[in-house]
């Protein structure tokens, strides 16, 4: 069960969702064993139609939509738009589409777009995103998914991981909430680094929204 003051986050994706799931499975378990859950998804949103991520909110009846440019601009102008105006108007409709569903805060779980505009400042301090390396390092534009795990490789790192910070106005800027790491071995390949670290990454996510509940929940009492 949810607590009286679970914490209503919208999880924004691009892809299969297993984050995400990890989410909805944490929320599921406590509820079976009667605990109460720091946090409840109110709505997922994706700027990817075709991301499974989508059919895994619907499978468990959470509400699920797409904020894709195209969504946001229509077919005809989003085919003509830049990078900079796809980006304001998806991240527009993140922030109309937070509000309809009453988030508290928004949670950044494998989200492609780099957001801008005023979801930022309205969201300031309760945006949070996972990030597949440990920041600073690998992050940045073109640092997502198998690009960053070829680039540690790539690097000779001895270890790797995931990171939960917060979301600001830069690409995987913003204070770092928590890391978790994970050896990289001689061997590897940039799909057996991410075996090693997917699991981490769930934690991590189910981790970082509670100390963000935590967060929101200390500074509104005080």
């Amino acid at each position: 069960m949810s607590s009286p003051e679970a914490l209503r986050i919208a999880v924004l994706v691009s892809g299969g969702g297993t984050n995400l799931q990890a989410l909805i499975d944490n929320e599921r378990q406590l509820a079976a064993a009667g605990a109460a859950c720091p946090y409840t998804i109110c709505a997922v949103l994706s700027d990817r139609k075709a991301a499974f991520a989508l059919e895994r909110a619907r499978q468990a009846g959470i509400p699920a939509e797409t904020v894709s440019a195209y969504a946001a601009l229509g077919a005809e102008r989003a085919q003509n738009a830049d990078r900079d105006e796809k980006r304001l108007a998806v991240s527009a409709l993140v922030l109309e589409k937070a509000r309809q569903y009453g988030a508290e805060a928004l949670v950044l779980a494998g989200f492609l777009t780099v957001l801008c505009g005023d979801v930022i400042s309205q969201y300031a301090g309760r945006m949070i995103n996972l990030h597949p390396a440990l920041l600073p390092k690998f992050g940045g534009a073109g640092m997502w998914g198998r690009h960053v795990h070829e680039a540690v490789l790539a690097a000779g790192e001895t270890e790797s991981g995931c990171t939960v910070h917060l979301a600001d106005s830069g690409c995987d800027t913003g204070e770092i909430l928590l890391q978790k790491k994970v050896p990289v071995y001689a061997d590897d390949t940039p799909d057996t680094l991410y075996a090693r670290i997917a699991p981490k990454e769930h934690e991590a996510i189910i981790e970082g929204v509670g100390l963000l509940a935590r967060r929101l929940y200390c500074s509104a009492d005080n």
